[in-house]
């Protein structure tokens, strides 16, 4: 079993900056691929961004050159380093971990709301 953690969400003017962490917990020598998902009033879940154990990383086209995902595997830790922020991030982010194994665990989200 593993458990997902996040933190950092909160609100923020368009153009602003926030980080989200998420602290994985439990079985965590299983884990292989860690990323965040999202998922905006009566939209469907979407992914952000993914990052291997080997810190290969793979992320949405609406965001990159804005969010940056990365891990500390020391700390059990992703985090996703969020910039220029528009309205239309405004969602519930979902950190997600998947094992060696294809076994899929989720945290229970934040909340991220860019508003003026």
């Amino acid at each position: 079993q593993v458990q997902l953690v996040e933190s950092g969400g909160g609100v923020v003017q368009p153009g602003g900056s926030l980080r989200l962490s998420c602290v994985a917990s439990g079985s965590v020598f299983k884990v292989n691929v860690m990323g965040w998902y999202r998922q905006a009033p009566g939209k469907q879940r979407e992914l952000v961004a993914t990052i291997t154990r080997g810190a290969t990383t793979n992320s949405a086209d609406s965001v990159k050159g804005r969010f940056t995902i990365s891990r500390d595997n020391a700390k059990n830790t992703v985090y996703l380093q969020m910039n220029s922020l528009k309205p239309e991030d405004t969602a519930v982010y979902y950190c997600n971990a998947i094992t060696w194994l294809r076994e899929d665990y989720w945290g229970k989200g934040t909340l991220v709301t860019v508003s003026s």
